[in-house]
């Protein structure tokens, strides 16, 4: 009776209030990516987690959240949507809230990953709206600009005021209770959204020109996430303090926000192809110039950051764009949150197996090394994506919200 009544409730077009709720979710789900530093920070000190286990527990969930999108692609009923947010939000504070209990490398990854299974589960619920919209790519800027706010804001939290009260435990209880928080927003959602066209369509079938997009953005964001790992101990290697270079990761924190607003104007003025281009000899330029710099190049290490920051969330809705180019039906843009945050965990994991008694020196020539992979699949596919559709957001048919 409740799937029946739940399909005669499906949306074609989110409306106003749902797009809001699903861009609130998705920012709660990500939550985690800003304040993780700060919690395996404080878990370290408290030496419930060693220093080796730090860096597998953050990149696990990293890649359970990745995860939870293709497996609610793949498995979740799109007539259930609201069911699905509670259980997950649900589900994901509970986890944070039995993390407190934990203690030791191998009980905090089982239970972080868990709780990455069903983040990614939440942000995929934002995902359906977003790509059932008449402006995805522009959303997309949105979302990633508010999400970074919302991040950096939380973060400044934890650091001054919930961790030195309350130590790491009432880190995990405070994001419990914002995840709850969750179930709230999930009431404006649609009971259920439409299939895509081409779920419908078992004719469809990847093509190299469907492939190459989730290629791309994976190595992009590889060269992205090994830079950001080891940006700290970079910036004491250009002649920041501590201090110092923790006010860096705030200037890149900002330059985020900036970078995500404007993509989300520019996305539909500019082409996805050329700017996919530009950015990622800029993410290879960035690395190497970091690598190049002599001691004590304080500002010009800043400098780089800042357009790091700018480039990293810029480039991100035009990924969106150009798997709309390449299946205007949407099929390949529902994966491109997974390769993002799949590409994220794998360049920390990559750039950490060069890192040798604590010199991250060789990190920014890993970072290269992705983004050179990255153009080349762009220049691989270049012809394809030229023939490809931008048929963003005609996916169905445009009405007035409800």
């Amino acid at each position: 009776m409740i799937r029946g009544s739940e399909e005669k409730q499906v949306e074609k077009l989110p409306s106003r209030a749902a797009i809001s709720a699903a861009l609130s979710i998705g920012t709660i789900a990500l939550l985690i990516l800003g304040i993780q530093p700060i919690l395996l920070g404080a878990l370290l000190e408290a030496h419930t987690a060693t220093l080796k286990g730090v860096g597998v527990i953050a990149m696990s969930e990293i890649v359970a959240l990745g995860a939870g999108v293709v497996i609610g692609n793949t498995l979740f009923p799109l007539s259930a949507l609201r069911i699905i947010g509670i259980t997950s939000a649900v589900f994901v504070a509970s986890l944070d809230a039995a993390t407190v209990f934990m203690s030791g490398d191998a009980h905090l990854t089982i239970v972080r990953s868990a709780a990455g299974l069903g983040e990614g589960g939440l942000l995929w619920l934002t995902t359906c709206i977003i790509v059932r919209s008449s402006t995805p790519d522009r959303l997309t800027g949105i979302f990633l600009a508010a999400q970074t706010l919302a991040q950096a804001v939380l973060a400044a939290a934890y650091a001054g005021l919930v961790i030195p009260s309350g130590g790491w435990q009432a880190g995990y209880i405070v994001l419990a209770a914002i995840t709850l928080m969750a179930c709230l927003a999930v009431i404006w959602l649609p009971a259920g959204v439409a299939p895509l066209p081409s779920r419908a369509s078992s004719a469809l079938k990847w093509t190299l020109a469907e492939a190459l997009p989730p290629g791309i953005v994976l190595l992009q964001m590889a060269a992205i996430g090994a830079l950001w790992a080891y940006l700290e101990p970079l910036g004491k290697r250009a002649g920041f303090g501590s201090e110092g270079a923790q006010a860096i990761t705030a200037v890149v924190l900002l330059m985020q926000v900036l970078g995500g607003a404007s993509a989300s104007f520019a996305v539909k003025r500019l082409d996805a192809v050329r700017v996919l281009a530009v950015g990622t000899i800029l993410l290879g330029a960035i690395p190497f110039a970091i690598h190049r710099l002599p001691p004590g190049s304080t500002l010009s290490f800043s400098l780089l950051c800042a357009a790091f920051g700018f480039v990293w969330l810029f480039l991100m809705p035009f990924q969106v764009s150009l798997a709309f180019r390449v299946d205007p039906a949407g099929r390949v843009a529902m994966l491109i949150p997974a390769m993002q945050l799949l590409g994220t965990a794998l360049g920390p994991i990559s750039a950490s197996l060069l890192v040798r008694e604590g010199d991250a020196g060789s990190v920014p020539l890993v970072s290269l090394a992705f983004a050179l992979a990255a153009a080349a699949l762009l220049f691989l596919g270049r012809s394809r994506f030229r023939a490809g559709s931008a048929k963003v957001g005609t996916i169905l048919q445009v009405g007035p919200s409800s």
